[in-house]
Formats: structure tokens, C-alpha cells, sequence
């Protein structure tokens, strides 16, 4: 408790004194239409085939338009195009006719979207075998055209869901033939366009002209002080629960929350010699007291979590087991298993101020149960790219904006390992396997949920914080930003 105190204390101390003495306010800022969001971590790749981070994820689902999306239930939904499943294996999509053209630096090039850029999109990923997705779409056998605002995905076996895997933007198809570089220059048909990306990422909203920016401010007490100060507009998540309080006592500022649906959870090399142990997952899952760190350093309505998918998620019938905070039957576990005490792990996280603060108070819970957590912090790139390579034995993550059941598969399939998928701890289950082939999310969420392949750990409640000037802006539960679309600095 004298640790999140001093925290608290530490926080409101530097904020006050940097408010009280800054001089730039709303009134004397420049008066222009911009609006400025300030995030932890920018876009890395602006192309839909290979984006796998959060910010990228987010800002592709406004540059860019899909032909499928999800409605509250997460259950698939027409966006771009609805569609008829003629047969298990033929399914026939028809483009809406109100849609919008590509956003091209020449307006009069503008071409709106034709089944032959979505033939093209999905086209591609045959040639991309980089590409985090392309096993998604290993299925199709054949796309045919049947005219502009028609096209038909013929499968090479059944799959019911085929139609909520159609979530990819979509690129036009002449600059899909030229190779154009969209990771940097996306070109797409969403409600926001590029407008240039160097210090920060400059955006203008197609129906009217509203620019919007993305500005990387890592440290969050200076993402705070630049919203107070008026330098910044909108902030949202990644913040310690005492800045999150202490801007709620601020009458220049409005802050709105929400549940969370993203799935935080502690990675684990299922190729670690140790590891590999099921009673040393158990003992792991068994030292992490989660209601202790949700009640003192997390915002509200997080929710602690048995699986990838929330609670409402329409394939959850039952709800999944929550390990308690047990740390002698952890350290049990681990003699139990051979385990010379105390057992020395390396965590890997991000340098990200609250991330490494969960890794510190995790370090401190499982020291009882006999396990010395040693923490390197690295910055975003390091750090992701590691994971990917499968370089590490512990890491936290969390999943970002998951819909469907099928994630079960690209993260724990033993056909998932990278790049492929993104079963990047290596997990090999043959019983595992069967359920997921058989679509039986029961028995595989029961499966995880005993073996472990990971540690669930919440979903991390939402909140955004805008200046009262910001209106049209909500928290969402899977913390999208699809709210820029019609985002306004006044009410109208």
C-alpha cells in the first residue's frame, strides 16, 4: 500500500507544479481546426496485409474499408459489401452502391471501389509470405469477378466463419500491381486520408476537411501535462490509475469511460525446458494476485479474465475459472515439479511507464511463491520484434480489438507458429488442435484454460480524456478510435 501511495503522492506532486507554472492556455493557442491526439506508441506499418500493432490496427480501420466488420456481439456484420453463402464453399459478396472512392493525391483520379481491388487485395496475400495474415486466407482456391460491384471467394474446404475473415482494407488494385509502399503512403477508401507522416502522423477527415494528428508523446505524466496545458486535445488508455483520478478532479478537461474487451495476458515459451512444465504454469497462474493489482493500479470497470474472449462474446456459454492468488500452493507446485527455488525467469515488457509498473508489482507477488522475476524493459520495436522471434521466456502483451473465435487457432494453433500465425509461444496441443478443427470453443477455451499455454491475467478497462472543447469522442470496449470520424472540437 506505501508503494501506491508514494506513487500517487509522486504524480500529483509533478503535475501541480508543472500546471501552475504554465503560461500557454486555450484562449491564447493558435485558433486552428486541428484536432491533436497524443498515444503512447505510433502507427508502425500503415499497410492492412501487415499491420499487427494496435495503433496501426486502429488508424487502418479509418484510411482504409473493409468488407466485413462486427456489430455488439461480435458477430459478422456487411460494412463495404453483404454477401450470400451459396454454398458451404462459394460465397458471393455484392458492393454497396454508396461507397466511397480511393483517396488519391489527385482528386481527379479518384475511382471508387470495384470487386477487381478486392480480387486484387486478397490476391496478393498469396504472394506476401511475410505477412502475419496470409494464413488466414490459405482456404481460397479462386476469386472470380463477376462484374464491377461483384465478386465470389471459392473455398478449397467448407468453413462457416470464412465470412468474418474478411476484415482486411481494401487496396486498389492498380497500385497493388505496382508495388506501391503503402506500409508508409496507405491509399484507401476510409473516412481519413493521409496527409503526411513525419514527426507525427497527419490525417484530414475526407467529408469536411477536419485535420487530425497523432503525435507519440511515450511518457505518460508529459501526456497529461500537454492535455492540461491545451498542447494536445484527446488522449486515451495507457495511463497509471492516479493520473487518470487526479483528471478527474480537472474542470478543463472531460474524462469518459467504459469497460474493456482487450485480453492482457503473460506470455509464456512453451519451448523452455522449464516451462514446458505444466505444474510450473500452474505455480505462475497460481502467484499473480490480480483482484490486489485490478483494485490498486488499474482503471475501472477492468475485469479479470479465463479467456482470449470476454464474457459477452457470443461463443462464451459458460464462464471459465480465475485462478486465485495462492502463493504457497505455488511454491508447492514447483517443488512438486524439480524445481530448484527460487526459480529465476527473465519478463520482458516495454519501456511504457504503467507496463513496467504491473511487471514491478508481479516481481513483488511472486516472490513468496519462491520465484525471482528478473525485468528488462525494452523500447516498442526491440521488444515486439523479440517476441515474434520467440526470443524470451515471459512477456506481457495484451490482444487488441479480437472478434472472432478463430483467434484461438492463430494464437495457439500448432499450424500457427510465425509467420504464419501468431502462436509466437510456441504452444503444440494435439488435443488443442481437434477442438479448433471441430469449431468446439468450449472444449477449447476449457483446454487453454487447464494447460496454460498462457496466463490470463484482465481486460483492462477503458477511458478517454479530452479537452471540453472535444465532443463526438468515446471509450470504447476494444479501445478503437473509430470516433475520429466524426470527432469536433465544438457541438454542432
Amino acid at each position: 500500500m506505501k508503494m501506491f501511495n508514494v506513487f500517487t503522492a509522486f504524480c500529483c506532486t509533478v503535475l501541480l507544479m508543472a500546471v501552475s507554472s504554465c503560461r500557454q492556455s486555450e484562449t491564447t493557442r493558435p485558433n486552428n481546426r486541428e484536432i491533436i491526439f497524443a498515444v503512447s506508441q505510433a502507427p508502425l506499418n500503415l499497410d492492412p496485409r501487415y499491420a499487427t500493432d494496435a495503433a496501426s490496427a486502429r488508424v487502418n480501420r479509418l484510411l482504409y474499408q473493409s468488407l466485413v466488420d462486427f456489430d455488439a456481439q461480435s458477430k459478422p456484420t456487411a460494412s463495404l459489401a453483404s454477401w450470400q453463402e451459396i454454398s458451404p464453399r462459394l460465397y458471393s459478396f455484392t458492393l454497396n452502391k454508396n461507397r466511397a472512392p480511393f483517396h488519391c493525391a489527385d482528386k481527379s483520379k479518384w475511382a471508387l471501389i470495384s470487386a477487381y481491388d478486392v480480387k486484387a487485395t486478397y490476391d496478393s496475400f498469396a504472394f506476401l509470405k511475410d505477412s502475419p495474415h496470409a494464413a488466414e486466407f490459405d482456404n481460397i482456391k479462386n476469386i472470380r469477378v463477376k462484374d464491377d460491384n461483384t465478386v465470389q471467394f471459392e473455398l478449397k474446404t467448407a468453413d462457416s466463419h470464412f465470412a468474418a475473415k474478411l476484415i482486411i482494407g481494401i487496396l486498389p488494385a492498380a497500385l497493388i500491381a505496382q508495388h506501391h509502399d503503402f506500409s508508409h503512403d496507405p491509399v484507401g477508401s476510409g473516412s481519413l486520408s493521409l496527409v503526411s507522416w513525419q514527426h507525427q502522423l497527419s490525417l484530414v477527415r475526407e467529408r469536411d476537411g477536419q485535420k487530425i494528428s497523432l503525435q507519440e508523446v511515450k511518457d505518460p505524466t508529459v501526456r497529461v501535462l500537454k492535455l492540461l496545458h491545451g498542447e494536445v486535445d484527446l488522449l486515451q488508455g495507457e495511463l497509471p490509475v492516479e493520473l487518470v483520478q487526479y483528471l478527474q478532479t480537472k474542470p478543463e478537461v472531460i474524462v469518459k469511460t467504459n469497460i474493456g474487451a482487450n485480453f492482457s495476458y503473460l506470455g509464456l515459451n512453451m519451448q523452455d525446458s522449464v516451462l514446458k512444465q505444466l505444474k510450473v504454469r500452474q505455480a505462475l497462474a497460481y502467484a499473480i494476485d490480480r483482484n490486489v493489482m485490478m483494485q490498486k493500479v488499474m482503471v475501472a470497470n477492468t475485469r479479470a479474465a479465463g479467456a482470449i474472449l470476454p464474457p459477452e462474446h457470443y461463443t462464451n456459454q459458460y464462464s471459465l475459472p480465475i485462478y486465485p492468488y495462492k502463493p504457497a500452493l505455488a511454491r508447492q507446485l514447483l517443488l512438486e515439479a524439480g524445481v530448484k527455488l527460487p526459480l529465476k525467469l527473465v519478463y520482458k515488457t516495454s519501456t511504457d511507464a504503467q507496463r513496467v509498473r504491473f511487471a514491478t508489482i508481479m516481481q513483488a507477488q511472486m516472490q513468496p511463491a519462491g520465484i525471482q522475476l528478473e525485468i528488462r524493459s525494452l523500447d516498442w520495436g526491440t521488444f515486439f520484434e523479440d517476441i515474434k522471434q520467440g526470443n524470451f521466456q515471459l512477456y506481457g502483451l495484451t490482444w487488441v480489438g479480437i472478434k472472432t473465435p478463430e483467434i484461438y487457432e492463430k494464437a495457439l494453433g500448432s499450424n500457427s507458429m510465425p509467420p504464419k500465425g501468431f502462436n509466437r509461444g510456441r504452444y503444440l496441443d494435439a488435443q488443442l488442435d481437434q477442438y479448433l478443427l471441430n469449431d468446439n470453443w468450449q472444449a477449447a477455451t476449457a483446454r487453454i484454460n487447464s494447460q496454460l499455454p498462457y496466463i490470463p491475467l484482465w481486460y483492462e478497462g477503458q477511458f478517454a480524456v479530452m479537452r471540453k472543447q472535444i465532443h463526438h469522442f468515446s471509450a470504447k470496449p476494444d479501445g478503437n478510435w473509430d470516433d475520429l470520424a466524426t470527432i469536433s472540437r465544438y457541438a454542432h
